[in-house]
């Protein structure tokens, strides 16, 4: 058995600690202005110098954005940024609808487990909300970006910062390469129907804090959502 020597952290690392639990509580959002470099050092008790390699660790993390004459912001990651790349892989796959179907079997199960037990009543509120412009939609097209919103407040409502990130690019890549197949579906008499009582379902899950039955009912439906469209279209 071997001890290692116990290493107090360096005052720079509590710092970015503590700016990092404020960007993730959401006191700090992106694009929001840090207070300069003297005024961070007075409120924290610390010298300049470590405020100056504090945020520096955090630029080269990613997190923050420092620029001469202007000052520290917190970084804005762009969607393409990750979206892009992703993209631009499954280009090059075999069959990437399927392999695509198979992420969101997996992401959007869970999802909708976590829903069950973490949403608040706003949260609720944003799913029930969606599912009833799916139903009473004008058109088609606003059926289907209801349809996305219903799958995405179901992320937010996971409370996994993480997740929603990953949801949110998979759903935009879903989105856009299956956007005239899901169309079909909804446009089609037999099935249409079948796929907002499917989305009821999740939803009175969800709701009533049933989460196996609300992973159970996302399965279905992600299961006969790619039936559906392989049999709606050539891909």
């Amino acid at each position: 058995m071997s001890f290692h020597p116990i290493k107090t952290k360096r005052i720079y690392e509590e710092i970015v600690e503590q700016l990092k639990g404020m960007i993730s509580r959401g006191d700090l959002q992106p694009g929001n202005k840090l207070p300069a470099e003297r005024d961070m050092a007075e409120s924290l008790g610390v010298s300049r110098a470590s405020v100056r390699e504090a945020l520096t660790a955090l630029e080269t993390m990613g997190i923050l954005d420092i620029r001469p004459g202007e000052g520290t912001f917190v970084r804005r990651t762009s969607d393409s940024e990750t979206f892009e790349p992703l993209a631009l892989l499954l280009a090059f796959e075999r069959n990437p609808e399927a392999q695509m179907m198979e992420v969101r079997r997996i992401l959007e199960t869970e999802c909708a487990a976590l829903a069950a037990v973490r949403a608040t009543q706003e949260d609720l509120q944003k799913i029930e909300a969606s599912l009833f412009v799916m139903k009473t939609a004008n058109s088609i097209s606003e059926a289907v970006d209801a349809d996305l919103r219903f799958h995405f407040a179901i992320a937010e409502a996971t409370k996994n910062t993480v997740l929603l990130r990953i949801m949110n690019t998979v759903s935009d890549l879903m989105h856009n390469t299956f956007r005239q197949a899901r169309e079909n579906l909804y446009a089609n008499p037999s099935l249409g129907p079948r796929v907002i009582s499917e989305h009821e379902a999740i939803n009175k899950a969800i709701q009533e804090r049933k989460p196996e039955e609300a992973w159970a009912k996302m399965l279905e439906h992600i299961n006969n959502i790619e039936s559906g469209i392989n049999h709606a279209s050539p891909l």
